[in-house]
C-alpha cells in the first residue's frame, strides 16, 4: 500500500463546504473525497503516475 503523507490545504470556505457536503453525500470523508477527486483528475488528464514511475521514484 502507497504512503500517505500529510499536507496542509488553504481552500475557500464555500469551496471546502461544497466538498464536505458532497462527501457527506457519497458516505465519504471530506479527506477521503479529496484524494477520491484528485485521483479522478489525475486519471481523466491521463498524468496518473504508473506503478513503473513510482518504483522508480522509491528507488531514488
Amino acid at each position: 500500500m502507497a504512503k500517505k503523507k500529510a499536507f496542509a490545504l488553504r481552500v475557500n470556505e464555500d469551496l471546502l463546504k461544497a466538498v464536505e457536503k458532497w462527501a457527506a453525500d457519497e458516505f465519504r470523508s471530506t479527506n477521503g473525497q479529496l484524494e477520491w477527486m484528485l485521483n479522478k483528475c489525475l486519471k481523466d488528464a491521463h498524468r496518473m503516475p504508473n506503478k513503473e514511475e513510482k518504483s522508480k521514484d522509491a528507488d531514488d
